[in-house]
């Protein structure tokens, strides 16, 4: 397993993280009618041979609020899946799995032969970089049938956390870990993950979620770390205020390097093309590029975190856009002011 995959399910073996994943991201009634107090992390000592290839996946069980039969468990079956393409088929596992799940737990004993199957939720965690397209029921891949084969159709639903899909606007408001973690996946530069950083180390400052400060402190310096700053060396940090204080040293460290790259690379472009026009057009496009980081910078130091829809506007920006932005964020008082939105002008 990959440092990736290792530390991430780490993080979703935390009771604080899963109940905030039903809490914010399962939008349905009976999330508010079970005790998040009894959330159980299944023991994965009694994974029998049908299951060991899935030993790794999360279960988690919780009890439903006492209704009229007494207390009820619902089982929680967390996949988390880092794939770089959607699988088409991910219906049909998940159907396996529940099935697999099911006989294990009749063969564990936890439950009598006489009592009925206890619902399962399965939720697929997916961070791929395109969006989930496959399908979310098992009866969407089975040939449709207009004769009476159709009653025989097995149907089994899941629900897919697609983080790349989720905007801003669409997290909760309130203060969540599973959307700063997706926040801190989007992130494209180490402003807005110092940011965010800053709000888990208030949020988690009680003693009793150190280990969950620990699990999100190795996932950034394994994994996050290396995505924005693959090149920089970084000696690895023991704690998120330890990872606030280095942000905060070397933000500006690593803008400049990367306006540095930026003109350096035009540079090499402009002498591969062989003509003086390619060097200079390459170096406009270098300093481009880091006056872009450097009013990005600003922007979230002032607003807050970019919403997705701006930071698309600066991947197609021109240099004319980006200092017509930079003089109106003197004056402006709002982020829509300085891009001009829902005023009819075209920043």
């Amino acid at each position: 397993m990959s440092d990736h995959d290792a530390s991430y399910k780490h993080i979703f073996s935390h009771t604080e993280v899963v109940a905030d994943l039903l809490r914010g991201f399962v939008r349905e009634e009976w999330t508010e009618q079970i005790d998040y107090n009894s959330l159980e992390k299944i023991n994965g000592s009694y994974i029998t041979d049908d299951l060991r290839d899935r030993a790794d996946d999360i279960v988690w069980r919780v009890k439903r609020l006492p209704t009229e039969g007494g207390e009820k468990w619902l089982y929680v079956y967390i996949l988390i899946e880092f794939q770089s393409s959607v699988d088409p088929y991910m219906a049909l596992r998940i159907m396996t799995y529940t099935g697999l799940f099911y006989q294990d737990l009749l063969k564990s004993g936890r439950i009598q032969k006489t009592e009925k199957l206890p619902p399962v939720f399965p939720i697929v965690i997916y961070n791929g970089a395109g969006r989930w397209t496959a399908a979310r029921n098992i009866a969407d891949l089975i040939e449709p049938t207009s004769d009476g084969l159709a009653a025989y159709r097995p149907s089994q639903k899941h629900l897919v956390l697609d983080e790349g899909g989720i905007s801003e606007q669409m997290l909760p408001t309130e203060a969540n870990t599973v959307a700063e973690i997706i926040r801190l996946e989007t992130s494209s530069n180490p402003e807005a993950i110092r940011t965010v950083v800053a709000r888990l180390t208030k949020q988690l400052s009680d003693p009793r979620h150190s280990s969950l400060r620990r699990a999100l402190t190795v996932w950034i310096n394994r994994v996050l770390f290396k995505r924005i700053v693959p090149t920089e060396n970084i000696s690895e940090v023991t704690n998120l205020q330890e990872i606030d204080t280095m942000l905060a040293e070397r933000v500006t460290q690593w803008t400049e390097n990367w306006m540095q790259q930026g003109m350096l690379q035009g540079m090499q472009q402009g002498r591969q093309e062989g003509m003086q026009q390619g060097m200079q057009q390459g170096m406009q496009q270098g300093m481009q590029q880091g006056e872009g980081i450097l009013l990005r910078r600003l922007l979230m130091r002032r607003f807050g975190s970019l919403p997705n829809a701006i930071e698309t506007r600066f991947s197609n920006a021109t240099t004319e856009q980006i200092e017509l932005w930079s003089d109106r964020i003197l004056d402006a008082k709002t982020l829509n002011e300085v891009f001009q939105i829902n005023k009819g002008a075209t920043p």
